[in-house]
Parts: C-alpha cells; sequence; structure tokens
C-alpha cells in the first residue's frame, strides 16, 4: 500500500513543481520582456525617509533596466531550481516570496524610470499598513469564530455595522466612545449569527449572508433618513496619530510601524492574544478541541455551546473594531456599503492564512499592500488601464496566497451544528 501510494503520489508531486517553476518563470520572463524592455531612460528613484523624520536616509537611484533584467533573471534561476529540486514548504514560501519581491521591485522600477516624481516606499508602507487594519482584524475574528467550529460570513455584515455606530457616537460622543460603540455593534450581530447558528441551527453560510444583506440594509437606511438630514451626526471626527517615542524616531520602520492611530496598536495587540490565546493557553486548547471534535471535548467536561457562544460574540467585537476604523480611525464620515466587500476579503485571508492568526495576517498585509501599490500607480499615470490597477491587488492576492498555502483543512467542526445528545 506504501508502494502504491508513493507511486500515485510522484506525479502530483511533480506536476505541481512543474506548475510552479512555470509560474516562477513567467513572473522573470514578465520582468525581463515587459519591465526591462519598456523601461523609459533614466533611473527610478525611491526615498526612504518622511519629511518629519529626524534623521534622513539616502535616496536610491536604480537603473530601470538593468535592475528588471537582473532581477528577472535570478526569478527565472529560482523557477529552474524549483523544476528540479524536491523542496521542502520552507523554501518554496521563501522562493515565491522571493519572486514576488523581484517582481513588485522590477514594476516600481518600470512605473517610476524617469520620472520627476521618486516614489516615497515610506509613505506606500505606511499606507499597507492602515489599509490591512480592518482586514487583519476581520480575519482575527474569523479565525475566533471557525476555530470553535462556526462559520462567520458576516464579517462584511460586522465591519459595516461596526462603522455606522462609530461615526454616529462619534459625533455625538467623542471617538473614544464611538470606538467602543463600534466594537459592541460588531458583537451585536456576532450575539446574533451565534443564537441562530448554535441554538437554531441554521445554515451558517446562508445565515451570514443574510446577515450581512441586513446590515447593508440597515445602515444604508439609517444612513439616508438620518445622517443626510442630521450632519452633525456623521461630523467626520477621528483619532489622530499616536507616535511612540524612540520607537517612531527609528529611521525606515519607526514611520512605518510606530507612529499612527490607536487602532495600528490595537491591532498588534490583537494579534498577540489571539495567537497566544489559541496556540498556548489552555483555553485556545479548549476552543481548537470544540472545533475539532466537540463530542469528544464534551465527554471531558468543555462546555462545547457556551464556548462556541463566547468565540463567536468576540470575534464581532474584534470585528467591529475593524469596522470603527473605517470611519474615526481613517475618513471620519459613514458613507453607504463603505466596507466595499473587505469582510469577504478578510474571510478569504483567513483561509489563505490556514484559519491561524499569523497566517491571516500575513495574507491580509499583503492585499493591503497590493491596495496600497494599485492607488500609488495610479497618482502617477502610468500606461495601464485604472480597471486593471483595480482589479490587481484581488488578483495578485489570489495567486501569490494562494501559492504560498497549498492545500488547507478548516477544523473539522468548522459549520456543523452540534446537538448534545
Amino acid at each position: 500500500m506504501t508502494t502504491l501510494a508513493a507511486a500515485t503520489g510522484a506525479p502530483i508531486s511533480i506536476n505541481r513543481r512543474m506548475v510552479a517553476a512555470g509560474t516562477f518563470i513567467l513572473f522573470g520572463l514578465i520582468d525581463i520582456l515587459v519591465f526591462g524592455l519598456f523601461a523609459h531612460p533614466g533611473d527610478a528613484v525611491f526615498t526612504l525617509s518622511v519629511s518629519s523624520s529626524t534623521v534622513h536616509m539616502p535616496t536610491i537611484h536604480a537603473p530601470a533596466a538593468t535592475v528588471a533584467y537582473t532581477l528577472g533573471a535570478a526569478t527565472i534561476v529560482i523557477g529552474l531550481f524549483a523544476a528540479f529540486v524536491d523542496e521542502s514548504r520552507a523554501v518554496r514560501r521563501l522562493n515565491i516570496a522571493l519572486v514576488l519581491l523581484f517582481f513588485v521591485i522590477s514594476l516600481l522600477c518600470w512605473a517610476y524610470a524617469g520620472s520627476a516624481i521618486p516614489l516615497n516606499v515610506v509613505n506606500l508602507l505606511q499606507s499597507t499598513m492602515n489599509l490591512s487594519i480592518p482586514l487583519v482584524l476581520g480575519a482575527l475574528a474569523g479565525c475566533m469564530c471557525e476555530r470553535s467550529g462556526v462559520i462567520n460570513i458576516a464579517i462584511e455584515g460586522q465591519l459595516l455595522l461596526g462603522a455606522f455606530a462609530a461615526a454616529v457616537v462619534a459625533s455625538a460622543s467623542g471617538v473614544w466612545l464611538g470606538l467602543v460603540t463600534g466594537s459592541l455593534a460588531g458583537g451585536l450581530l456576532g450575539a446574533l449569527l451565534a443564537v441562530f447558528a448554535i441554538r437554531f441551527l441554521v445554515d451558517q453560510i446562508i445565515l451570514g449572508v443574510v446577515l450581512n444583506v441586513l446590515a447593508a440594509g440597515l445602515t444604508g437606511y439609517l444612513n439616508d433618513r438620518i445622517l443626510v438630514s442630521h450632519p452633525d451626526l456623521n461630523s467626520g471626527l477621528t483619532f489622530n496619530a499616536v507616535k511612540i517615542p524612540v520607537l517612531g524616531d527609528i529611521p525606515i520602520i519607526g514611520p512605518i510601524f510606530f507612529d499612527s492611530t490607536i487602532f495600528l496598536y490595537i491591532m498588534y495587540a490583537m494579534i498577540f492574544l489571539v495567537q497566544v490565546g489559541l496556540f498556548s493557553t489552555k483555553w485556545g486548547l479548549r476552543v481548537r478541541a470544540v472545533g475539532e471534535h466537540p463530542t469528544a471535548a464534551d465527554t471531558v467536561g468543555i462546555r462545547v455551546l457556551a464556548t462556541r457562544y463566547r468565540n463567536v460574540i468576540l470575534g464581532g467585537l474584534i470585528a467591529g473594531i475593524g469596522g470603527a476604523y473605517l470611519t474615526v480611525g481613517s475618513v471620519g464620515t459613514f458613507t453607504k456599503d463603505m466596507s466595499s466587500g473587505l469582510g469577504y476579503i478578510a474571510l478569504a485571508a483567513m483561509i489563505f492564512g490556514r484559519w491561524t492568526p499569523l497566517g491571516a495576517t500575513a495574507a491580509a498585509l499583503l492585499f493591503g499592500f497590493a491596495n496600497s501599490l494599485q492607488a500609488t500607480l495610479s497618482t502617477i499615470n502610468v500606461p495601464i488601464p485604472s480597471y486593471i490597477l483595480l482589479m490587481a491587488p484581488y488578483v495578485a492576492t489570489i495567486v501569490a496566497v494562494a501559492g504560498l498555502v497549498g492545500r488547507v483543512r478548516a477544523p473539522a467542526a468548522d459549520g456543523k451544528p452540534y446537538v448534545k445528545a
């Protein structure tokens, strides 16, 4: 049997290797034949400091065509290596990361070659972190729910309801109360999800979609009936940036990681708490046991239904913070459907991240970078149609993260109602 399994498994492994190698080589050819051959004469200029920095880093001048040719050749070498060497998972992920990095650098050199406007790398990465906040928090909310066995399609609705509640309450009572109310609004929708999914055994996927439609319809109606006629309840209050002393003055990484609104620091705390809580505590072990085998967990005294209720509501509270960021952490005012599918992308990031907080965070950051990149490129009039730029983050996220992950397995009891015997 072992020999048969090895014999039947070998072609699949080889085929996957060939697909990966072919993809790498294709990326290398694009670097050379598109970004290298069609680069404008001159250098691409990259700045590594912001105007408020106390220490200014030297500006980088990169010969665009030369860089694209070099990185394209390196990518092809990686592709050939992948074709003939049976790589470990860690090496494969490293190769994919390098190929993506080389592709992005080649793209930026091509786009900014000979341009009078330099690319500020720090601003690009700052934007990446900010755009990733609701995605990371939404993905963490998904991890909390699905590790306990409840599918949370309603992240989109939790973001939207949190954004609406935060904007209204912040306008009336201040941004801090708006943040708390936004979190509670997400938790309220989480409680609805928990009651109908756990108590009444409603199909969790359909229920999540219905809750998203409910949130969109409710916030849209209240926006038209209340906020339009009472603009003082949608006044645009936001949190100010908080720069952490010493850390915020570190060149390059300081402005990116330690000079932002309170939401970025909340995101750091949530990543740490969810990761440690799920994988390094007795509570997390019980949650994962409920998500994998609720019957066995019940037999050893774990309260399965209570655990699921608690996790789904906690997940809603986390997603509500992400929704609050969309208003009081960013633009200030609420607009209809302003979440724009971020909840679904957060759900996809969680799945691509293998239902782990760190993996989901990495996937969310990747999408945030792609979104920031398309916004940056659209300001310099690159010869790429606008709809292609808008589509690029979604395509890049699916291709890149799916390649990093490969096959994934959800918690065994995910989406399966539990009825105590």
